[in-house]
């Protein structure tokens, strides 16, 4: 039995590699980008997906950001601004794959300002906590959701976007940090519980939005571009996104 004290990392680490193999490979899977992208429906959806990744990205670095300035110490302030750089330096690896594959990266990310934007105002924190919760719990659902998406693409798209995944240091500092203010304040538990139960639902809604309104994306997924993936497949892959945010909640020592 995975005890509390494991570390995020390990969990997400654990959590990650399960949903990256949970799907079955396509042949796809097996080609590299030159070959895949000559098929115009599939290159449709990786610009859709590495623009809602960059756009992802940039917004992540900016929240962090400002999530900085409601940190208690200058060593939580300073841990922050390294996350933030860190998903930077993540949006520039997008970016630099967009423009070398002769996509305007800003044309590539506007599609998905709209609804990124809404879940960050739907979703903006009122407390160190809540937006330690966020990052933690809020990213890793957006993670799990690209993951997923990644089993099925060309062998060099996904190299790039499991890169542009890796945990930046999220896991273990918010892990840390809220599980020892539970110690310290155990009623802040219960508030800290119902604010990441909105976070799941306002996730998992964009990203059904972001699939719903882009037709070759929502093509990759249900099976038009990657065989084999159908629509019970893709309520299965929820399912699984789902089970991890319960994993991750319980290393919080929250209630899912």
């Amino acid at each position: 039995m995975e005890t509390p004290d494991k570390t995020a990392a390990e969990a997400q680490s654990s959590d990650d590699s399960g949903a990256a193999e949970s799907a079955p490979a396509t042949s796809i899977a097996t080609q590299s980008w030159e070959r895949a992208s000559a098929d115009p429906t599939y290159r449709a959806a990786v610009v859709d997906l590495l623009g809602a990744l960059a756009y992802g990205e940039l917004a992540a670095f900016e929240r962090l950001a400002e999530d900085a300035k409601l940190a208690p110490s200058l060593a939580d302030k300073a841990e922050l601004a390294s996350m933030a750089s860190a998903e930077f330096h993540h949006f520039e690896k997008l970016r630099e794959r967009l423009a070398r594959i002769d996509e305007d990266p800003t044309a590539a990310m506007e599609p998905f300002a709209e609804a990124l934007d809404e879940f960050h105002r739907l979703t903006a924190p009122s407390d160190w906590l809540e937006g330690l919760i966020k990052a933690y719990v809020g990213d890793s659902i957006a993670s799990d959701f690209y993951r997923e998406v990644a089993a099925r693409l060309d062998a060099d798209t996904r190299a790039l976007v499991l890169s542009v995944l890796d945990d930046t240091g999220h896991s273990s500092f918010a892990v840390e940090k809220v599980r020892a203010a539970i110690e310290a304040d155990p009623r802040v538990g219960g508030r800290l519980a119902l604010w990441a139960r909105r976070l799941m639902g306002e996730a998992l809604s964009q990203a059904q939005r972001v699939v719903a309104d882009r037709d070759a994306l929502s093509t990759m997924l249900v099976g038009g571009v990657a065989d084999g993936f159908d629509l019970a497949e893709v309520g299965k892959m929820f399912s699984r996104i789902t089970e991890a945010h319960t994993k991750r909640m319980a290393a919080l020592g929250l209630a899912a």
